[in-house]
Formats: C-alpha cells, sequence, structure tokens
C-alpha cells in the first residue's frame, strides 16, 4: 500500500536524500545524496528498505512527520529524542507509527545530521536517476517546509525485530587523512607541516558544500589563481583566507582555489556529524 508523510515541522534544514548522483561530475553535477553514508545504509536496512532508498536527513533540531497509513520508521544518525504523538520511543531501531500519529525526531544530542528512513522509501519525482535534494544546484526536491507532503512507497505493515546493531558516534576529534595533491606545491614547505600537525576546528559556516575550519592560515609560494578546473569529492581545498574547506558531496565540480590534498570518501562520513568547534585534524595517507 502506497501513502505519503505530511511535514509537520521542517526543522533548520530537512531534505530528502539518497545515495546520490553518481557520474554525472562531467556535465557539472555535483553528487549530492546523504553525507553520512553508513546511517543512511543501516537506517534503510533496519527500515526494510535497499540500502539506497530514499529518506530525509535532518540537521540539528530534526523534524516530525505524520503518514497518512500505518508505516515503519527508522530515526538513526545522530541520536535525538522520538517521539510518536509524544509518547518517547526508540532511536535507532524500527518503531511502528501509526496512520495519522505524528513522529518527532527532536534535536540531536550528539552529533549533527540525523536520518528518517521510512519502510518502502521515499518516492518523490527523480532527477537524473537520484532523489537527492542537492543546496548548489537546486536539483531534486526544495529543502522541506512545513506542510509539504511527499510520496511514501510500499513497505512493511509492522517493523522487524532485529539484533542490537552499532550505530556511528560523533567524532570527539575529526581525523581525516589526506593524501597531497594536486596543487600542494602551492604551498610552502611551512604550511605543508602546519597542514600535517596543527588542531584546526569545524566552522559554523560549514555546510553540505564544504566543511570549514578555523586555524592557521596554510601560506602560499604562488601568486594569483588557477583556471578552473575539476574538483572531487573530499578534495581539501584552500581559499584566500589559507584555511581548508573539505568539500562535501553538495561541492561544485569545478574551482579555481588550489587543493592541498584530498580525503577518501570513506573517511568522510564522520565529518557530517562534526558540530561546530570539533577539533580537525589532518594526517598523512600513506
Amino acid at each position: 500500500m502506497t501513502g505519503a508523510i505530511e511535514v509537520v515541522r521542517a526543522g533548520a534544514l530537512t531534505t530528502v536524500q539518497d545515495a546520490g548522483r553518481i557520474g554525472w561530475a562531467h556535465l557539472g553535477v555535483p553528487r549530492a545524496g546523504a553525507l553520512d553514508a553508513p546511517s543512511r545504509r543501516l537506517a534503510n536496512r533496519l527500515a526494510g528498505n535497499p540500502a539506497d532508498a530514499a529518506l530525509l536527513e535532518t540537521t540539528a533540531t530534526g523534524c516530525a512527520v505524520r503518514p497518512d497509513r500505518p508505516a515503519v520508521v527508522v530515526v538513526g544518525g545522530a541520536p535525538c529524542r522520538v517521539t510518536i504523538d509524544g509518547r518517547p520511543v526508540a532511536w535507532g531501531t524500527p518503531v511502528h507509527v501509526p496512520a495519522g500519529a505524528v513522529l518527532d525526531a527532536g534535536p540531536a544530542v550528539q552529533g549533527l545530521r540525523s536520518y528518517l528512513a521510512f519502510g518502502g522509501g521515499l518516492l518523490p519525482e527523480p532527477v537524473l536517476g537520484s532523489r537527492s535534494a542537492d543546496l548548489l544546484s537546486g536539483l531534486g526536491p526544495a529543502p522541506l517546509r512545513d506542510g509539504d507532503v511527499l510520496p511514501l512507497g510500499h513497505g512493511p505493515s509492522r517493523p522487524a525485530a532485529p539484533d542490537a546493531v552499532p550505530w556511528p558516534g560523533a567524532p570527539a576529534e575529526l581525523v581525516l587523512p589526506v593524501r597531497l595533491g594536486p596543487r600542494h606545491t602551492w604551498f610552502t614547505d611551512e604550511a605543508l607541516r602546519t597542514l600535517a600537525t596543527a588542531t584546526y576546528r569545524v566552522s559554523p559556516q560549514s555546510n553540505r558544500i564544504g566543511l570549514r575550519t578555523e586555524g592557521p592560515a596554510l601560506a602560499r609560494t604562488h601568486e594569483g589563481e588557477l583556471p578552473s578546473e575539476g574538483m572531487v569529492l573530499g578534495a581539501v581545498q584552500v581559499p584566500p583566507d589559507g584555511r581548508p574547506v573539505v568539500f562535501l558531496n553538495d561541492h561544485p565540480t569545478t574551482g579555481g582555489y588550489p587543493v592541498v590534498g584530498v580525503v577518501h570518501e570513506t573517511a568522510l562520513a564522520g565529518a557530517a556529524q562534526a558540530v561546530p568547534g570539533t577539533r580537525v585534524r589532518f594526517v598523512s595517507a600513506g
């Protein structure tokens, strides 16, 4: 049985995400997709969905939704208080939400982004093979607002009973292994030592496009800027202020500021849950 969910409380930023638009960068289309891929996969698995099913990604303040039919829902990612019509229910495991009841995923108590997976998945119209919202390009469904309605796929009528499963926690310190290049020669030797030894902190200006840092500036050996060149997920770009920016899922596909190194995407899940002020260290990827 198909149905729909109504957004009762959209929160600070809630978007539809799946595995993203992989393979379109050559046409200038960013990847998008859930920032915390392990949490997206686990929430979907517990809800009985394929790993790439579309779900909701919330930021900091959570959200509240009302299904028009009985639904199995898993709230995972950043831990938060979860209620159904005001009654506390379990976080991180499937729960049964009656038709017309309001499931509220509260503000994150650790980390930054929570994920709401619905049995059957969310079914907004796909764009270039993905249902993900992309904040940079504007592709996919827009960030949710109160009163929005999203189609809901066919799913189980009652939650499964899984064994206890570990959820990745929010990092107390974000350690990012960096492989230098392609433009590390644009920076002084001292700047490269600083990158490898200094402690940075997550800036409040961070978003789905990039994790911005606060800390010592990296001095350059070259003046001016590069012609725009291709950018990849995990690129560590250094803008004129000298503070590294780690590109995340909604990053631009080209850019002119030099890239001092690249963090492999498998190491980026922690960046999705790193709250402002979290310590950041860049280490050699070998």
